[in-house]
């Protein structure tokens, strides 16, 4: 889905921001038309609401939508997203009281994303013009790479299983020439990926690893791993119904790669990009893997499987180790792991851990900054001891069942060459409701924020 922003245009109707202590100042220089209509809809600048006044025809001539005042302790940045379902069809411009016009409009193309692939036609929603001076080109870009990341969470495992994901991230690199394969089936054991052989044999579309590169060979070297399992029964370790419900959002993590990697591609930053995402479903045949079984993993860690419904980290675990042979700058996963970390931050908040200070301090500031809220977890070391084997290298999962979140990622840890260039992200991927910027659904979290580091790091990489 391709989010566009309107040419400027002083004929498209304004739309002027205000808060409850400027409205009666605003209101007296109205009409007493449009005075009167706002009172009878009790309109007082209230944060969120929206005053659509009409011309006398009755097409909507001006409007007016209530943010919150400058000194409150709440604020919602993506507030003016709004604006993209409370308006009426026709095109618009933000007018006077707008704080951040940049943001405004990238709210509003977030919040005008539909999933309509399986509905008909949608009906004419209301068009933004870009607000002049903003840069246009890298609005349009995140909302059409978040759109991307949702279209592909919020498709089911019918029509987005290991074969459609693969088709997806290789049509992605296709689209700006970055040098892309695929790796299928029983090619994964003669290329060293056994454990993500393992997780997705059972399944009828077999399992893959997709790895695509792009950019100049100089840059930053960036790369990104993403969880593709297309849906998630638990193997033999099968969910329940109600925990299997939202399975198909369990390839998020590679969606959010794709919408990371598309927001770099698009634009021609100096990034020495790498992308890898191992792609399975997790299902039951008479070949799946078994709580019990051990693996030799790429890495050369034997791996004692402890359940099979923790499948996530064991794609990864190959993933990583691939990933860092190559040494890169950076490097970042992204995993619908854990149900801990849901209980422990909620579906908005995805925790993510690092083994470098400074770099935990720079995504925690850039997540606030661009709105894309993230929070750190530790790496505590008193629980990766859990994690040894009796009989293996490492078993998959601790006994007890504390600390999941924390413990998957001392998991990962164990995979990774330098853990200090690393940032592993937990998110949920799924909005359960609608809030401005974040329609009901699928999501990208912690791309947005990733994008703008990563261009920040790079930039300043090619002046030095």
């Amino acid at each position: 889905m391709t989010m566009k922003l309107e040419d400027w245009s002083a004929e498209a109707i304004p739309v002027d921001f205000v808060d409850k202590a400027r409205w009666p100042q605003v209101k007296e220089s109205l009409s007493a038309a449009v005075a009167a209509i706002a009172d009878s809809v009790r309109f007082e600048g209230k944060p969120g609401n929206l005053l659509v006044a009409p011309a006398l025809d009755g097409a909507a001539a001006r409007a007016f939508f209530g943010v919150e005042e400058p000194e409150a302790k709440k604020r919602d940045p993506f507030l003016a997203g709004k604006l993209a379902t409370g308006l009426p069809p026709g095109l618009y411009r933000l007018g006077e009281g707008v704080a951040d016009p940049g943001q405004a409009a990238l709210a509003f193309l977030l919040s005008s994303y539909a999933f309509t692939r399986y509905v008909a036609a949608r009906p004419e929603s209301p068009r933004l013009c870009a607000p002049q001076g903003v840069d246009r080109a890298r609005i349009e870009r995140i909302a059409s790479a978040v759109a991307l990341g949702r279209d592909l969470v919020n498709t089911p495992a019918n029509d987005m299983g290991p074969e459609a994901l693969a088709e997806a991230a290789l049509g992605l690199a296709a689209r700006y020439g970055a040098q892309a394969r695929a790796i299928v089936g029983d090619a994964l054991l003669a290329e060293n990926f056994p454990l993500i052989h393992a997780v997705g044999r059972a399944a009828a579309q077999p399992p893959r690893l997709v790895e695509f590169t792009h950019g100049p060979e100089d840059g930053l070297k960036v790369t990104l791993v993403g969880k593709g399992v297309c849906f998630d029964s638990g193997g033999l370790d099968i969910k329940p119904s109600s925990a299997m419900a939202l399975m198909k959002k369990d390839m998020g993590g590679a969606a959010t790669a794709l919408a990371l990697a598309a927001m770099l591609m698009d634009a021609g930053l100096p990034v020495r990009l790498r992308v890898l995402l191992p792609i399975v479903e997790n299902s039951i045949s008479a070949n799946a893997f078994r709580t019990s079984d051990i693996y030799r993993s790429r890495k050369g860690l034997t791996v004692e499987i402890g359940n099979t419904d923790a499948e996530g980290r064991l794609i990864l675990a190959d993933a990583l180790a691939c990933a860092s042979e190559d040494q890169p700058d950076l490097l970042f996963d992204f995993a619908t792991l854990t149900g801990a970390a849901r209980v422990a931050l909620g579906p908005e908040l995805p925790p993510f851990y690092t083994g470098d200070d400074a770099l935990a301090e720079a995504i925690f500031a850039q997540g606030r900054a661009a709105n894309d809220p993230v929070w750190r977890m530790p790496l505590w070391e008193n629980y990766d001891g859990g994690l040894d084997g009796k009989i293996s290298d490492v078993v998959s999962v601790t006994s007890g069942g504390f600390s999941g979140s924390i413990v998957a990622a001392l998991f990962l840890r164990r995979f990774v060459a330098d853990p200090a260039r690393w940032a592993h992200f937990d998110v949920y991927c799924w909005n359960p409701s609608t809030k401005p910027g974040r329609p009901e659904g699928g999501e990208v979290q912690s791309a947005r924020l990733l994008y703008d580091l990563i261009e920040k790091r790079a930039t300043e990489r090619a002046k030095a």
